[in-house]
């Protein structure tokens, strides 16, 4: 009964067909990942949207200390009956060993904390750069391993952006190897590795739409072990700037549309470096603090005067 509790919450159908997402999820490209239609209980996939928090009431505030386009809200157990099911049923072994047949990883572990995860709701013009995830637990000694996203949206167009990407390397390649559109009940599990590049393209609502929002559930999964070959140094979650679309070409006239977007991509670039100064400046006083600090300085110090 316990066992049966931890999948009611999943389509019978795509329980049926795990063995045939395996081999999905293996053979992938440009990293192991699957996608599922109609992933859970239609019925309880619409209750999921329908007890979905209002955007002030999650953490919408960006870095600058701003508000933002986008909001999270990990705490999914104060949102009612459904996600109360949803947290009972994705910590259940009969969950976690589903998810780890169709991917090949036992031992999966659930976060209680929901970390980097719970719900997230993007308004229109935002995007997220490729990115590969922090690989550790922030707080215990967990290797990530999976993220399952389940997508909330009943009407969307692929023209519309928001699309999730996935990247062979974006250092490389602009391009996507793979896009994905968030409709609903739509499901993606990848692989969390040193090469699993994912991030969403920007959101461009026709004006009619501009209010709706890009709703998803995001769940990340973690073990305590992973094969050595697989395994980095711990590290913070890393992200490439998007580059220049290819249609700017030499000749290409631009357009108001143009202009925006390069706006954007600058913005964002500069973002991006005020985030390291200031993780540079307060790495820099945390060494300067306390007796360590003053240890260090003196080190410098002396090196400094030996050298001359």
């Amino acid at each position: 009964m316990q066992a049966a509790a931890g999948t009611a919450i999943i389509n019978p159908a795509v329980l049926a067909k795990l063995a045939e997402y395996s081999n999905e999820f293996a053979a992938a490209m440009p990293f192991p990942h699957v996608v599922i239609d109609d992933f859970l209980e239609p019925a309880f996939a619409q209750a999921l949207l329908d007890a979905f928090p209002a955007f002030e009431r999650g953490n919408f505030i960006g870095d600058g200390g701003e508000p933002g386009g986008k909001s999270t809200l990990a705490k999914v157990r104060s949102l009612g009956p459904a996600y109360q099911q949803l947290d009972d049923a994705i910590q259940n072994r009969a969950f976690l060993d589903a998810i780890g047949r169709v991917t090949g990883i036992d031992g999966l572990i659930y976060d209680p904390w929901y970390l980097g995860g719970g719900t997230h709701e993007n308004r229109n013009g935002m995007s997220l750069d490729a990115h590969v995830d922090f690989n550790y637990h922030p707080s215990e000694r967990w290797h990530r391993r999976l993220n399952l996203i389940v997508y909330l949206n009943h009407e969307w167009d692929q023209a519309w952006g928001g699309c999730l990407e996935l990247f062979r390397d974006p250092h490389v390649d602009g391009r996507a190897s793979r896009l994905v559109s968030p409709a609903f009940n739509r499901c993606v599990i990848f692989e969390t590795s040193e090469r699993s590049w994912h991030g969403f393209d920007p959101i461009r609502l026709p004006e009619k739409q501009a209010d709706m929002t890009r709703r998803s559930v995001a769940l990340y999964f973690y073990t305590k072990d992973r094969p050595a070959e697989e395994t980095a140094g711990r590290h913070t979650t890393f992200y490439v700037n998007r580059q220049l679309s290819e249609r700017f070409t030499e000749g290409h006239a631009l357009t108001r549309g143009d202009l925006a977007e390069i706006k954007q991509l600058l913005e964002q670039r500069d973002a991006h470096i005020r985030m390291l100064y200031a993780d540079n400046t307060a790495l820099r006083a945390a060494q300067d603090s306390g007796l360590t600090g003053h240890l260090l300085y003196l080190a410098k110090r002396a090196f400094v005067r030996f050298r001359r």
